[in-house]
């Protein structure tokens, strides 16, 4: 693999709930997940919905603490980070959230929502700050002359564009895309989905892609971990879980895949194998 940029060891999160008659209760969702993350990268993690993999997101963005385990950052432990590394840390990860509109302040405009990261991080933008936001958003394929625009003008497709600019504001060395295309049009999905390998291609960051759509963590992955009940069931290069998963919870997940039809797309594999 290539040279890893993050890696997690026994990531564990637990909640305390209240069960019956008010007693409290702790509930595991993420037990003991170890992953690395190479640069230039794509680690997807998939799994059903309750599986852990969004969690398991929040807690690599820190957005939330993990209960247990080690994150480690370019080789920096950044499990417990403090103030200013925390700060240095969310300008080097970057998150890209499936709803783009709940993600997007809807009272600013364009411009305001791609420097908002710089501000953060007291960065001034290359240039002016308008010629910024100009070349951000045709890096992601929207009309540069819109950037006075607010939220509510654009449609979901390119309000999603949106926010992968803002995640590129600031020259991300990891982005985390916690289903970024699963609330969109199919037709509208392969197009992010294409942005988001020619932006990987350009700029050479990496991504976690968290995902419950097999055939689009196909197109995008170069490995996958399955996510089962908090745990990872099992991960490898995309090419060997899709076409000899060992673990029977993955091969259920892989025969909900629709196909048009099962025998061409045997064919198929078969003839490039």
């Amino acid at each position: 693999m290539s040279d890893v940029l993050l890696s997690a060891r026994d990531l564990t999160k637990r909640f305390t709930v209240r069960g019956v008659y008010g007693r409290k209760a702790e509930f595991t969702a993420v037990d003991g997940v170890s992953f690395d993350v190479g640069r230039g990268e794509t680690l997807a993690v998939v799994g059903e919905s309750g599986s852990g993999k969004s969690t398991t997101a929040r807690m690599v963005a820190k957005l939330m603490e993990p209960s247990a385990g080690v994150l480690e950052f370019e080789g920096e432990d950044i499990t417990h980070a403090g103030a200013a590394q925390l700060a240095r840390y969310r300008a080097d990860v970057q998150v890209v959230f499936q709803d783009p509109f709940s993600s997007l302040n809807p009272r600013h405009t364009v411009e305001r929502i791609l420097m908002a990261p710089l501000d953060y991080q007291g960065i001034a933008p290359p240039g002016d700050r308008r010629t910024y936001t100009k070349e951000l958003m045709e890096r992601v394929g929207l009309n540069p002359d819109h950037s006075q625009r607010y939220p509510a003008q654009f449609s979901g497709g390119q309000a999603q564009r949106i926010g992968i600019a803002r995640a590129l504001a600031v020259s991300p060395k990891l982005v985390i895309c916690d289903e970024a295309v699963s609330a969109l049009d199919v037709s509208v999905q392969a197009q992010v989905i294409e942005l988001l390998l020619r932006l990987q291609r350009e700029s050479g960051f990496s991504y976690v892609f968290i995902a419950h759509d097999l055939a689009v963590v196909r197109r995008i992955a170069h490995r996958v971990a399955v996510m089962s009940k908090g745990k990872i069931v099992e991960q490898g290069p995309c090419a060997q879980v899709f076409d000899d998963p060992v673990d029977p919870y993955t091969r259920t997940l892989l025969a909900a895949i629709p196909r048009i039809n099962p025998e061409w797309d045997r064919r198929r594999r078969a003839a490039t194998a």
